[in-house]
């Protein structure tokens, strides 16, 4: 898969020690959420030190789109 066997192989050991009882699958939001959360960044986050926004990247364009809530 190109550049994303490498990103997968830094990923992977994450989601491995990730705790998170159901369905372990990216089927699943929860679970999807539960191994995206750093509890670093929400530490640093949580002080100011820094801010956290959502993006998508549209591959059909380059187009960066930033998320609101």
């Amino acid at each position: 898969m190109g550049n994303l066997t490498g990103l997968m192989a830094r990923i992977r050991p994450a989601v491995g020690l990730t705790r998170y009882e159901g369905e372990r699958s990216s089927k699943n939001p929860d679970c999807v959420d539960a191994v995206a959360r750093s509890d670093v960044l929400a530490k640093l986050e949580g002080e100011g030190r820094i801010k956290i926004v959502g993006a998508m990247y549209h591959l059909n364009g380059g187009r960066l789109e930033f998320l609101t809530a």
